[in-house]
């Protein structure tokens, strides 16, 4: 274990500050979207993501690697987001195994409203807070750990 790069006292507060700093943000994010919205983070992403296609539809695979989520994982929550009316599922027209997920005009008005209250809440938290230069140091940092990202775990 001698070979342990241990952290240094400015690198351990950069990194646990980095996880307050992540787990923060999402507990405030997420008691927002529901407060005002009755959405979860991960509902408000799969509209989001709905909401932004073509059509208002996406293959169900693609959704996943948007969302970088396990197929099992979003086949359950596109079936919970069912039963409210927010999204529906069809089957693909070019692939008989797989669905394609289809935003409803419920799910549609229900981003539509959350989606300015969200961007406020992000800018009231964060963006309206930074400079101009922290923020595209921000943009700098998170490119290039979501590159390391992708050099450690290609394909994923």
């Amino acid at each position: 274990m001698s070979d342990t790069r241990w952290l240094d006292d400015r690198e351990q507060r950069a990194w646990r500050g980095l996880m307050t700093m992540q787990a923060g943000l999402s507990q405030y994010i997420e008691r927002q979207l529901r407060t005002q919205c009755g959405l979860s983070s991960a509902d408000y992403q799969v509209l989001a993501h709905l909401s932004e296609a073509p059509g208002g539809r996406l293959r169900a695979f693609a959704l996943g690697d948007a969302m970088r989520w396990e197929k099992s994982r979003l086949s359950q929550h596109l079936t919970r987001m069912e039963k409210r009316g927010l999204v529906s599922r069809e089957p693909c027209p070019t692939d008989q195994r797989g669905a394609v997920a289809v935003i409803t005009d419920q799910g549609r008005e229900l981003i539509e409203t959350a989606a300015p209250l969200h961007v406020a809440d992000v800018r009231n938290v964060l963006i309206d807070h930074l400079t101009p230069v922290q923020l595209e140091l921000l943009c700098e940092i998170g490119d290039q750990v979501r590159q390391r990202l992708a050099e450690l775990a290609p394909g994923q």
